[in-house]
């Protein structure tokens, strides 16, 4: 059974556990599984009390048969679980060769009988997306994974009293075991990244389990964590151009194939992109295409919106398409729906369209593929053109690097279009004194260290360490060639908590299930092997990719100009949104008030365009009054 669920749990070593709480926290995930509910209460040996709670959003087999929590034959072993994992059959034929025997067609049930049989390593044998909680009686042990790319959630608490885990950090916080302080570390992270990296989290004490990590809590209370996989690294390819287009292909098909296995309906969120419309000509190979429905966001403004490539593609393939305007209105309207679910601050703002896309998908379709991870797997973001080009400039003398380009960019007028030239220019300048690992970091989001220092009041300050802010960057993807660590880097950060978390919020909000094809463990791996210049030739991005779509999709999708699924912010600050920015941020705390007074100033005046500072700052303030206060 595949589903999309919440789950929760609760290890007391101190004292009863209170059920009731328990349910709070369970229900408190209902969005992520509305369609059935299960909880279970057990004592290990030494004493403790463990509560395991799930919510379901049933997919496949949706009899009682795949309830959770789910026990083995014995009772010795109890699962929840979040997530698909897509070879499931594969593995049920092999245990029942091993002498297992199955009550349920589920895959909850192979993942139960993997670990009777394979321990720990039964991870590396799922080819899917999950968080799964699993108790061990016999060991009295409690074991968390997240699967290998990050698509499902997992956070978790630790103090002397007990541990805690959940799908969502809105559970955690129902919990008396924790109290809502910041974290300034997490605060100060967020800034940097527009989001939060694990381990970190915005509340204290809270942590997230990073991808493809397990946690073991053992008898002793004692806490384990490694990582089960790792992207691979590139290879020398005895293989032709042509060879590699044929096995991408091939892959990205039967990964398609894959995600398409369901007992309700699905469909296809269709930017227009290489990517998400690559996934529609997949669909096309395997379906009808009458049976395949296509769901798009368009903008009003013209230079943000992607809506006729969405029609081409959905004309093209004869696909039953869905496509609406997103406007101010409709954004105004949204923004207080996405801050009741949005649990910590997210400063990505196409998480409203992204919400919007997904609730006009879930009138129709329980489940939806997409195009996510193309862009990390095969270098498409202008910033690996950036990256090239900063290599270059760095080698301009100083005296007409600072005293003249420098000077006349930040000269040029502030347009707020959509990665208008002033902004992509600024930005770049921005990152250019930062070590090439961290300067992409600088490029994307909008603070820089030392601009933090002048934006946190000292209360925050004094608990962070801002010498070395971007510790966890400057360890990813270390003896990797500058280019080949920058796409690791992409993967583990900006894929996993930005991209990933954003469709994972948005979509399971209103009960609806995203798979990306793109994520597939075979597809990744072998990907990820390639070496560079066959994803980025010169500044050519996506290049076999690209070769390999050829014949699949028309010149106008394969050539246009990358353009990201982003939103008017800086105009809607300035105007609609202008009073309550102004409101939100006079009354947020820790953050220094002539700062805020200083730029929104000039931003209201047009000298500078502080979206990316603005926009993070405002999200944090309502993030504060709904969830702090």
């Amino acid at each position: 059974m595949f589903k999309m669920c919440g789950i929760c749990g609760w290890i007391a070593f101190k004292g009863p556990l209170d059920e009731g709480i328990l349910e709070k926290m369970r229900d408190s995930l209902i969005h992520r599984g509305p369609d059935d509910r299960g909880d279970v209460i057990l004592f290990s040996k030494n004493k403790w009390e463990i509560g395991l709670a799930h919510r379901r959003l049933s997919i496949i087999d949706l009899s009682s048969l795949g309830r959770q929590p789910m026990a083995n034959e014995d009772n010795t072993i109890y699962l929840v679980y979040n997530g698909e994992i897509y070879n499931f059959i594969d593995l049920r034929e092999e245990l029942i060769k091993r002498g297992h025997r199955f009550r349920s067609k589920t895959d909850s049930e192979v993942i139960i009988h993997s670990y009777e049989e394979w321990g720990e390593e039964c991870f590396k044998k799922f080819n899917g997306m999950f968080a799964i909680a699993l108790w061990d009686g016999r060991k009295d042990t409690l074991i968390l994974a997240r699967d290998r790319m990050g698509k499902k959630p997992l956070y978790y608490f630790e103090c002397p009293q007990g541990f805690l885990f959940a799908s969502e950090l809105k559970a955690l916080l129902l919990h008396p075991y924790i109290k809502k302080e910041i974290n300034p570390e997490g605060l100060v992270k967020y800034l940097l990244y527009d989001y939060l990296l694990p381990p970190h989290s915005i509340i204290k004490g809270v942590k997230k389990l990073k991808p493809s990590q397990i946690l073991k809590l053992e008898p002793s209370g004692e806490i384990k964590t490694y990582f089960f996989w790792d992207i691979p690294s590139p290879e020398k390819l005895e293989i032709s151009d042509e060879e590699i287009e044929k096995k991408i292909i091939e892959l990205l098909l039967k990964a398609t194939e894959r995600r398409l296995i369901s007992d309700v309906p699905l469909g296809v969120f269709l930017s227009g992109g290489i990517d998400s419309s690559s996934i529609v000509a997949m669909m096309a190979e395997i379906l009808p295409p009458k049976e395949i429905k296509t769901f798009s966001i368009g903008f009003e403004e013209k230079s943000f919106d992607e809506s006729p490539y969405s029609d081409l593609i959905a004309k093209k393939f004869g696909t039953d398409h869905y496509s609406e305007k997103f406007t101010i209105k409709k954004a105004i309207e949204t923004l207080p729906e996405v801050l009741q679910f949005l649990d910590e601050p997210f400063a990505d703002p196409s998480i409203l369209p992204t919400y919007m896309l997904s609730k006009i998908t879930r009138k129709r379709v329980t489940v939806a593929l997409g195009g996510d991870g193309g862009d990390e797997l095969f270098a498409g973001y202008p910033t690996f053109q950036a990256m090239r080009l900063s290599l270059i400039y760095e080698k301009i003398p100083s005296f007409l690097r600072k005293g003249i380009i420098e000077n006349a960019v930040k000269a040029l007028p502030v347009s707020t279009k959509d990665m208008s030239f002033d902004f992509k220019a600024k930005q770049f300048i921005k990152g250019i004194p930062y070590p090439p690992p961290v300067r992409n970091q600088i490029w994307l989001s909008g603070f820089s260290p030392d601009e933090i220092r002048e934006c946190l009041e000292d209360e925050i300050l004094k608990e962070v360490d801002l010498e070395a802010p971007f510790s966890e960057i400057e360890e990813m993807g270390k003896g990797l060639p500058l280019m080949d660590r920058m796409i690791y880097i992409y993967k583990r950060t900006y894929l996993a908590e930005d991209i990933l978390m954003k469709v994972d919020r948005a979509s399971m909000a209103v009960s609806l299930e995203v798979r990306a094809p793109y994520l597939d463990k075979d597809f990744v791996e072998f990907v990820s092997r390639l070496p560079f210049d066959k994803k980025m030739k010169g500044l050519k991005m996506k290049y076999i990719l690209k070769r390999a779509l050829k014949k699949y999709l028309p010149k106008e999708i394969i050539y246009r100009r990358k353009k990201g699924f982003g939103i008017p912010v800086a105009e809607w600050l300035k105007r609609e949104l202008k009073e309550d920015l102004i409101k939100t941020l006079s009354n947020t705390p820790y953050i220094k008030k002539n700062y805020i007074r200083k730029i929104i100033d000039e931003h209201m005046s047009g000298k500078v365009d502080h979206r990316k500072k603005l926009w993070p700052l405002f999200i944090f303030g309502k993030w504060v009054e709904r969830w702090l206060v």
